[in-house]
């Protein structure tokens, strides 16, 4: 049934490296890595990026709406959590943030050899399916209902 979901790849880079790359995703010190992503047409978007601006349109549009939002902030701010998400980027192909796992297996295959632990340090996989996501604290859910 595995086929029904959906992946997501995520690189995990070193703190100078991460800073390079939130500012030009072609930047040298990312090696061939620009290379790889184009080849798969993929890109990247760093995850605390990716919180922020989950914030800003449910602070735009009504946070009703939102129900990720509470956690979402409580994550964006808190400086752990912000230190985290700025060395974390989500790989999306084709302009979608999750896909089939076929352009995720390719593009992992790719990716793989640069995973150095200089430079690229982790690269993982995430699925769609409910029970291998972590849920939202319960703290969170209360504030939804």
């Amino acid at each position: 049934m595995s086929e029904q979901w959906q992946y997501q790849l995520r690189l995990y880079l070193a703190d100078e490296v991460a800073e390079a790359a939130r500012r030009d995703a072609a930047a040298p010190v990312l090696g061939p890595l620009p290379q790889i992503l184009e080849k798969h047409d993929a890109t990247m978007k760093c995850q605390f990026y990716a919180f922020a601006d989950y914030v800003a349109q449910a602070e735009a549009d009504g946070v009703e709406g939102y129900p990720l939002y509470e956690w979402t902030k409580a994550t964006i701010e808190d400086p752990i959590k912000k230190a985290k998400h700025l060395k974390s980027f989500a790989l999306h192909i084709n302009g979608q943030e999750v896909y089939p796992k076929e352009e995720a297996d390719a593009l992992e295959a790719d990716l793989q050899p640069l995973v150095d632990g200089t430079r690229i340090t982790r690269l993982s996989r995430h699925d769609t399916n409910p029970a291998s996501n972590p849920q939202m604290p319960e703290r969170f859910r209360k504030s939804q209902a």
